[in-house]
Parts: C-alpha cells; structure tokens; sequence
C-alpha cells in the first residue's frame, strides 16, 4: 500500500474530528457566543448541509486540476476556516466558518477517495478505500473524546485550533507524497497518478488504467453515475449511513435514560462504536475486492436485526454495551464496501464517483438524525431511534434486491462465461 493513502487517511482523521466533535462542545459554545443550545447545534446541521452540497460542486470545481493541488487547497481552506472559528466572537461568523469547512472537507474527501483508488491495483482498491475511511473511525476513537477534554480544560476554542494544528502535518505529507500531474507523472515510490501501480504482483499487462478527469466529460461521468444501478447503489448507501446516525446521534439520551447508565459511560460507549467501526472498515478493505455483494449484503442482513435488537434490549445495560461496538463494526464495514462498490462501478467517472458517495454518506448522516428526532418527538420514546434504523435498513435490503433483480443476466450473457463471472452477483 502506498504510503501516500495512509497520508490522505490522517488528513480525513483531521477533518473527522472536525465533523463529530460538536457534540461535546455544544454547552461550552453556546454559553460562550450567547446563543441557546438549539443554535448551537445549527452549526452540526451547517457542517452536514455543506458536506452534502459541497461534495459533487467542490469535485466540479477542482476536475481539471492536478490531484495534488486539490487536495492541498482543500486543506488550506479547512485550515483557515478553523482558525478563522476559534478566533471568531462571533455566532454568524462560526456558523459560516462551519460550512465553509464543510466544503473544504467535503471536496477533499471527494478527491481523496479517487486518489486512492487511482494508486493502487484493483485488488487493493478495497483496501485503500478502507484506509481513507478509517480516519473517520479513528476520530471517532480518539479525536472526538480528545477535542472534548480539550474543550473541558481550556474551553471549545481549543478543540478548533487543534485540528487546524494537527491538519499541517497532513498538508505537508500531501504535498510530498501525492503526485503532482493528472496522470502523466509518478509519485514517490512509483505510482502513477492516473494508473495502478505495476509491481511483481501485478504484471504490466493487468495493470487497470483510471481515466484521466480532464479527458472525460462531466456529461460523460453523470451518465454513469445516473443509471440505473447506481443510483440504487448510492440509495442503498444513504439509508444504510442513515440508519447509522439516527441511533449514533441519540446514543447519549438512549443510554443514560433508557439503560440507565451514568453520564461516564457515555464516553466509553462512543469509544466502543469507534473500536468496533475501526474494526469494520478494517475487516472490509480486506474482503470487500474479493467478496463485495457478499459484504454488503451479509453486513446490511446484520445491521437490520441489530438495530432491531438494540430496541428491544436497551434497558439492559450489558446487552446494550455489547451491542454497541458490534453495531459499529457493521455499520462502517457495510458502508467502506458501498463505497468500494460505487468506485468500482464506476470506472468512467474519475471526478464525480467518489463526490457522489460523499453525498450519499452525508445525506445518509443529515436524514437519520431528522428521521429519529422525528420518532421522539412523536412520544415513542428513547428506543425509538434504534428501531427507525432497524426500518431504514430494511427499505435498504428491498432496494438492494431490487437492483440485484435487475442485474440478472440475458440469454446471451449466459454464453460468455468470462463475462459471467465478473458480472454474478452485481448490482
């Protein structure tokens, strides 16, 4: 694995502790600027509302350009923005700063994950994936708890200027390592960054080349990305990271007064999900190339009966801390092979594949916590948001099957058997 793909993993590292941290700061920021809670919590909306339209615009925005600068823009913006935050005294200016970031995230990520891909053979595109998404999971673990002490012992400014602080590392990694042209020059170490790599392991001759982004149309990409199949994909996609944040948002309350577990088990509980997410997206990159429909379709199996089972189990507080970094590992597993899935079906879409599963992922993120906000508010109580996710994931499994009925090979593809066996099983 080139080193260059654990660099683009510590910068979403950054930018995911960035994303989940409010959740620890809220209180701090609200009594500091002024405002109530609820405004406060408008700046979580304002990150996720930018991740979702900044995805496919920021790709748009930086397709004819070389992957490197890219990616050294993105973060220059995400570090200013940052700075700009913790400098600010100033509610509307934090706000904007919020969604300003989030399009600088969402427009790394975007690029990130093609260029992952771009780097290394198809046997190991699975694992890059994995690999770029792991930074989430490792905020999760780490950042996240990290930027609330920070915000506890010295107040929430800090928690900003130390993601701004630990993303310059990242900026200089990038800048080293990640290949300078479109395509046309090689990285440290021998890769290309418009080809896979060529190794003893992989002859010159199966080499996969990625086409380049300025030789392919934006109309072009959006017909790939707009059929049929992939739309189901990226749906898939939305409601099974959906069903993951509608319970993720609401852990906190579902705990302390449905389990009955103290305020303290809320930290560990979040480092559990984290743990077991670390591990799903882990136990994905390595089977997720050999095995994807397998993958996905176990995994969103799994994910409809745990969410179901976290429900009915919540007011037991071993079951439910059992539960929750299983759930973890499933949800992050499932999702890191989706996003493997749409980046191999999409071949023909070097700019806008890994925007587009960006999007699904964000608005998966943006739905889920409405959708449970909705079920509580509704008087069902704090278990409800587990079983919306339960829900969420069957309507995921229906469009799954839907999308594996219409896949279903003609008489004439039966005859190339070569053709068979790459095509069984897709969606």
């Amino acid at each position: 694995m080139p080193f260059a793909v654990y660099v683009l993993g510590l910068a979403v590292f950054a930018q995911g502790t960035s994303e989940f941290m409010l959740s620890g700061l809220l209180s701090g920021i609200a009594a500091d600027l002024d405002v109530s809670l609820s405004a406060a919590g408008l700046l979580t909306s304002a990150f996720a509302v930018g991740m979702v339209v900044g995805a496919p615009l920021m790709a748009l925005f930086s397709r004819a350009w070389p992957r490197r600068r890219a990616l050294l823009l993105f973060l220059a913006v995400f570090v200013a923005v940052h700075a700009v935050g913790a400098l600010t005294p100033g509610y509307g200016v934090l706000l904007a700063s919020r969604f300003v970031g989030a399009l600088a995230n969402a427009g790394f990520w975007a690029v990130a994950l093609s260029t992952a891909v771009a780097m290394v053979p198809d046997r190991l595109k699975g694992r890059a994936t994995a690999v770029v998404v792991g930074g989430v999971t490792v905020a999760c673990v780490v950042g996240v708890p990290a930027g609330a002490l920070l915000g506890e012992r010295w107040g929430w400014r800090s928690a900003f200027w130390a993601v701004a602080i630990v993303s310059l590392p990242a900026f200089l990694a990038v800048l080293r390592t990640i290949p300078g042209g479109r395509g046309d020059r090689r990285a440290r170490g021998g890769t290309d960054a418009g080809t896979a790599p060529v190794s003893e392991a992989t002859p010159a001759s199966k080499a996969t080349p990625a086409p380049e982004a300025a030789s392919v149309s934006v109309r072009d990409e959006l017909r790939v990305l707009t059929g049929p199949r992939l739309r189901r994909v990226l749906l898939t996609m939305a409601l099974v990271q959906g069903a993951t944040f509608c319970t993720f948002s609401y852990l906190e309350p579902l705990l302390t007064r449905e389990t009955g577990l103290g305020a303290g088990w809320v930290p560990v509980a979040l480092t559990l999900f984290g743990a077991g997410a670390f591990a799903g997206v882990t136990v994905a990159g390595r089977f997720a190339d050999a095995r994807p429909v397998a993958v996905v379709a176990t995994g969103m199996a799994a994910l409809a009966v745990g969410w179901a089972a976290l429900a009915l189990a919540a007011g037991s507080p071993v079951l439910t801390l059992a539960l929750v970094p299983l759930l973890g590992l499933l949800a992050f597993g499932t999702g890191t092979a989706l996003i493997t899935r749409v980046l191999g079906l999409a071949p023909g879409a070097p700019t806008l594949a890994g925007a587009f599963s960006t999007t699904a992922f964000n608005l998966g993120a943006t739905v889920g916590p409405w959708a449970g906000g909705l079920a509580l508010d509704a008087g069902f109580g704090h278990r409800a948001p587990a079983g919306v996710s339960a829900l969420l994931m069957v309507a995921a499994l229906l469009v799954a099957a839907t999308t594996a009925k219409s896949r279903r090979p003609r008489a004439g593809e039966r005859r190339l058997s070569a053709v068979n066996r790459g095509a069984r099983g897709r969606w």
